[in-house]
This record gives structure tokens, C-alpha cells and sequence, in this order.
């Protein structure tokens, strides 16, 4: 937060809504941090694990939902960061942002399983998915509004909207910072792409999951 704030903040002069920089990067960089260390550990969970998947029968689905439920702890501690930040700055959402917080969780949660489980099966078999990974994260984080707001992108904006982190952390920044008005169809179309990615990902997965031990 404070490297942003300073380079794209100060320096850059990276428009923020009308709210203080510090605290608009947090909120996107929250739900952010969620979703790419979940899909990073979530990716390398049955290599991480490959004694347990070779040696011993169980539903190889529990290793990457149980690496995103741990990032979770992550994400409540920095939740009380943000708590101190929103106090710092005078921000205090109404009784709404707070109960769709639940709701963009969730979202975040099932984009982060529905992805991990199709790169989590790829890794298994071709090993350089997990070298690679970093890259794409970092270039994902640079097409999705965590240190700019999705305003910028203009009548383009659209764009960015097929990316279903996009409707998240612009929802999070509306919900508790009051940046913009809830935009419902954009979380609505989040929720229903993220659904779709989990399905897929899991159907991925248990399609190769009797591999699994053979391949590892």
C-alpha cells in the first residue's frame, strides 16, 4: 500500500474516485491479495502435497479448497487493517456495504477455486505452470482496477468488466468508500462468470484426478 501510494499516488497522480489513495489501493489490494495468493497456492497444492496424493486415498478436491480457506485468515487480518484505515480517514460504510462484503467473498472464493482447480490439473502433468504463474498474476493485476479505478479505462471500461475480479473490487471500493453507486449488474455478471469457472474447473479436475498419482 505505501509503494503504490507513493509511485502511483504522489508521482504518477493516479486518480482514486475522490477518495485518499492509501485507502482506495487497500480495499482493491484486499480482495487482490485474496484472490492471487489463493490461485498461486491452489495451482501448486498436489505438487506441494505429492506424498499424500501418491501414498494415501482421499478426495483430492479438499487440497486446493483448503489452500484458499487458509488465505481467508489472511484476509481477516487485513480486514482489521482496513478497519483502522476507514477510522483513520473518516470513512464509515452504511449497514449495505457491510453485508455485501459476505457476497464479494464468495465471488472471490469460487474465481479463486474455479481457476486454481484448471491450473492446479495443467501443473500436475506440465511443471512449468508454476514458473510461469507469477508472471501471469502480475500481468492480470495490471488489467484488473486494484491500483487504478475502472473510470479510467473510459467507454472501454467494459473491457474490463469481463474480468470477474473487476465487479469485486469495484463493488468493495463503491460499498465501503462510496466511490461510485453499487453497480448490481456488474456484480451480478461476476457472480454468474465465477460460477461458470468453478464448474468448469471442477469438472477439469475430477476429469484427471484418477491421473493424478500415475502423473506425480
Amino acid at each position: 500500500m505505501v509503494i503504490f501510494s507513493v509511485f502511483f499516488g504522489k508521482l504518477a497522480s493516479v486518480p482514486s474516485d475522490g477518495v485518499p489513495y492509501p485507502i482506495f489501493i487497500f480495499v482493491g489490494l484486499l480482495f487482490w491479495q485474496f484472490f492471487s495468493g489463493s490461485l498461486s497456492d491452489t495451482s501448486n497444492s498436489l505438487i506441494s502435497n505429492q506424498a499424500i496424493v501418491t501414498k494415501v486415498y482421499f478426495p483430492r478436491l479438499l487440497l486446493p479448497i483448503s489452500s484458499v480457506i487458509v488465505k481467508m485468515v489472511d484476509f481477516l487480518i487485513s480486514c482489521v487493517i482496513l478497519v483502522g484505515l476507514m477510522f483513520y480517514y473518516g470513512f464509515k460504510p452504511d449497514l449495505l456495504g457491510v453485508l455485501i462484503l459476505p457476497l464479494l467473498l464468495l465471488i472471490t472464493f469460487m474465481a479463486s477455486v474455479g481457476f486454481g482447480l484448471f491450473l492446479a490439473s495443467i501443473n500436475v502433468k506440465y511443471r512449468d505452470v508454476r514458473y510461469v504463474l507469477p508472471f501471469f498474476i502480475q500481468i492480470l493485476m495490471y488489467v484488473t482496477p486494484v491500483i487504478y479505478p475502472a473510470s479510467i479505462a473510459g467507454k472501454y471500461s467494459w473491457i474490463l468488466a469481463l474480468n470477474p475480479m473487476t465487479g469485486v473490487i469495484q463493488s468493495a471500493r463503491a460499498a465501503l468508500l462510496g466511490t461510485t453507486p453499487i453497480n448490481w449488474l456488474l456484480i451480478l455478471i461476476s457472480f454468474l462468470a465465477t460460477v461458470a469457472v468453478m464448474l468448469v474447473g471442477i469438472y477439469i479436475f475430477k476429469k484427471t484426478e484418477r491421473y493424478f498419482a500415475d502423473i506425480i
